[in-house]
């Protein structure tokens, strides 16, 4: 039983860490035994991480959690506004590189072929784009963040 609590309390770290440093994925493995972390994409991360089994290994991982029926943040701020969402899992990346300025930010003016995002799927770089017109409000994710099918990525208010 005292090793599965400093299995506990090394996880409890790694968990801290990851929040610390904003990271969003960890997978680490040490022989047989492997711990496999996720963090909760932004908008279900003010209910806090949930551990269950990692398929097939029983190591813990952390698994988002479903928002509470009728709530909903920010939906009256929201009225009125467009979303673009992922049309695939993925990371999700601002710019074409690390050095390059983002496509769009909060403010930018976007039509329907107006690349806005990239997301890399199974080592190819997807571009994203807007298929609305209007002005970018605001983006929802991070650049480097894992991103689901169907995730807000930007919303954007129509001309």
């Amino acid at each position: 039983m005292a090793e599965k609590d400093a299995d506990i309390q090394k996880i409890k770290e790694l968990i801290r860490i990851m929040k610390e440093n904003d990271l969003v994925e960890i997978d680490i493995q040490h022989g047989d035994d492997r711990v496999s972390l996720k963090r909760a994409v932004p908008q279900q991360a003010a209910l806090g991480p949930i551990m269950t089994a990692y398929p097939g290994t029983g190591a813990p991982v952390l698994a988002p959690q479903a928002q509470p029926a009728g709530q909903t943040p920010g939906a009256a701020k929201n009225e009125g506004l467009l979303e673009i969402k992922s049309p695939i899992v993925g990371t999700f990346y601002e710019a074409p590189s690390p050095d390059s300025d983002p496509y769009v930010e909060p403010g930018a003016r976007v039509d329907s072929q107006t690349v806005v995002c990239i997301i890399e799927a199974m080592k190819v770089m997807n571009e994203i784009k807007a298929e609305v017109t209007g002005t970018i409000v605001e983006r929802t994710v991070k650049n480097g963040q894992a991103v689901e099918y169907g995730q807000v990525l930007f919303r954007v208010r129509p001309d």
